[in-house]
């Protein structure tokens, strides 16, 4: 298997990034290493109150993940794992993504914190992470919080070919600004300073992992009874929010709430106005979530 970046430089490259959306963050912030079977997993500490695991996507860290959630940090103390293969500051090592290798390593993340069972937030890979460990040991996990997750449902393969890795090809063939505009608008839902340059540096800097994760089946989930919140994005060209929510109902058979976010691509808004709905909706679930009212929305991003 390829090494997770291209050289050397190309990780430094990352670094750099790491440590400057690890700045974005407003209070202080703790590494620690975690020993697995597959090597030491950074996770990123912050916040106070009780425990709470977050996941981040491909391609993406802790940082990134604790800064989106930042309204989170005065209510709960955030255990931000670096998703193994996906991270700058994980191992060179990416677990089979057909088997429940992502659960075994994140039950043992969860020893190495001393966390029995804890709520978790779980964004994109991060989620299909969080969805094998539900089927490994279903018993860890309090609460479940999935954001436009990998491991339910996949997008139409043209779609996928002609919205996200045509373009991709053309940018990195011929770079431009028009090329990559024509990448990234199917992906993020807004830009900022940082995410649209972070991405065109990270896409330049990792051997993209191409395979398809294993999507969950209702046998698989038929143990998980932990209340569990799912969100989508509309214009979601990987996983589809129609299609993924529909499945999640028939995965999850404690499933509370499930959100259509309007507008929205795979990458949910990165505005101060959304991070702030979203908190709110995830300390709702995560204060109510023994509550077995069935609720279904579409909102405007």
């Amino acid at each position: 298997m390829k090494p997770i970046f291209k050289s050397d430089a190309a990780k430094g490259v990352m670094l750099d990034w790491f440590e400057r959306f690890r700045a974005r963050i407003p209070v202080q912030t703790v590494s620690r290493l975690v020993p697995t079977r597959f090597g030491e997993t950074h996770v990123l500490v912050a916040g106070e109150g009780p425990p709470l695991v977050v996941l981040h996507g491909a391609m993406a860290s802790s940082a990134h993940l604790v800064g989106e959630l930042a309204p989170l940090l005065s209510r709960f103390r955030i255990h931000a794992i670096d998703v193994i293969g996906q991270s700058v500051k994980t191992p060179h090592e990416r677990p089979s993504v057909k088997n429940d290798d992502y659960g075994v390593w994140l039950a043992e993340v969860l020893d190495g914190l001393e966390l029995n069972a804890a709520p978790i937030i779980a964004v994109s890979w991060g989620g299909f992470a969080a969805i094998r460990l539900a089927v490994h040991a279903p018993e860890r996990i309090e609460r479940l919080a999935l954001l436009v997750p990998a491991g339910i449902v996949n997008g139409s393969a043209w779609q996928g070919l002609t919205k996200m890795m045509w373009p991709l090809m053309m940018w990195r063939m011929f770079p431009s600004e028009r090329r990559f505009d024509a990448f990234a608008n199917h992906l993020l839902t807004t830009t900022d300073d940082d995410w649209k340059p972070y991405l065109r540096d990270a896409f330049s800097s990792f051997n993209m992992d191409m395979r398809v994760p294993k999507l969950a089946t209702p046998d698989e989930l038929s143990r998980f009874r932990a209340p569990t919140f799912v969100l989508a994005g509309d214009g979601d060209v990987s996983f589809p929010g129609d299609k993924l929510l529909a499945r999640a109902a028939e995965l999850f058979p404690s499933l509370v709430e499930r959100e259509l976010v309007a507008d929205c691509r795979h990458s949910p808004p990165t505005t101060d106005a959304f991070r702030a709905w979203l908190a709110e909706k995830l300390v709702r679930f995560l204060d109510d979530a023994r509550s077995t009212t069935y609720r279904s929305n579409v909102i405007s991003s």
